[in-house]
């Protein structure tokens, strides 16, 4: 038991060591481009329940929502993939805001996608304050995230009912799962069976290809081609979205599952390619 402790505070340091040394980063970044903070800003009542923002010294109107991954389960609002999107789109004007949400086990990835919307209906409601556009919003996730946003995206109303209103598009950054009942039938890691469980009639309601809508948001849905099916998955809800008149871009990458958040907003072709899909939805 005593090592058992040990091992428990030797993480938890290591995590206030990892979280400090990118908070120094992003305040090295905000520093370098004038860049404004409002950390944990509350949209609950929940600890978790909270978003970050950066706002530029020169706000130009569009703010980019940001949703960590972490298999539903783990994560956070200033992970290491942040200081680069932080860096190039409040570079550009942008207000970004990178956001948490309860996990698993505490909430479903139904209750999830609820809190993002919150943030977003949140967000809109600063906007004007920020000198930035509440219309003018991009939502953009990664792996889990990127699953809670295509949820939202497929199906608008799930948002609304939380008090968001209509936003531009979404990106989503190797998403895993757009057809949830079309991964759970096939053989499949076990973080998904924690995250959706054994009940059928559940996996439709957070499939965004089950939920999708007359209204669904444009989406520009980045892939990994080094293995798995989130470019299968992709595509067949591109293929699904255009049969309700919805354009759903699909763009795979030679990247790995991390680096396609990681290498987000680094100098290259990538992110001027995903900077010039946002600039055509504004």
């Amino acid at each position: 038991m005593k090592r058992r402790a040990l091992l428990h505070a030797a993480l938890a340091l290591a995590a206030l060591r990892a979280r400090a040394q990118q908070d120094n980063s992003i305040a090295a970044a905000m520093s370098d481009l004038l860049v404004r903070p409002e950390h944990d800003v509350a949209y609950g009542k929940d600890e978790r329940q909270r978003f970050d923002a950066y706002l530029p010294e020169t706000p130009r109107g569009p703010i980019l929502l940001y949703v960590h991954g972490g298999a539903w389960a783990r994560g956070d609002k200033r992970s290491s993939a942040l200081t680069a999107k932080v860096r190039h789109w409040t570079a550009l004007g942008y207000v970004v805001v990178s956001t948490n949400y309860r996990l698993l086990p505490q909430a479903h990835p139904l209750s999830q996608a609820h809190d993002v919307a919150r943030a977003l209906a949140a967000v809109q409601r600063r906007a004007s304050g920020w000198g930035a556009d509440s219309a003018r919003v991009v939502l953009m996730g990664h792996s889990s995230g990127a699953h809670l946003v295509a949820l939202l995206s497929a199906e608008p109303a799930l948002a609304r009912e939380q008090g968001a209103d209509p936003w531009r598009g979404s990106v989503c950054l190797d998403n895993p799962v757009f057809d949830v009942p079309a991964l759970m039938n096939a053989p499949h890691a076990r973080l998904y069976d924690r995250a959706f469980g054994d009940f059928h009639a559940y996996w439709r309601t957070v499939s965004p290809l089950h939920r999708f809508a007359r209204d669904a948001r444009r989406m520009l849905a980045v892939c990994s081609t080094r293995g798995g099916t989130a470019c299968t998955q992709a595509q067949a809800f591109a293929a699904r979205a255009a049969r309700s008149g919805v354009k759903v871009d699909v763009r795979p990458m030679d990247l790995g599952h991390m680096d396609i958040d990681r290498k987000l907003g680094l100098p290259g072709p990538y992110s001027e390619s995903v900077e010039r899909w946002i600039s055509s939805i504004l």
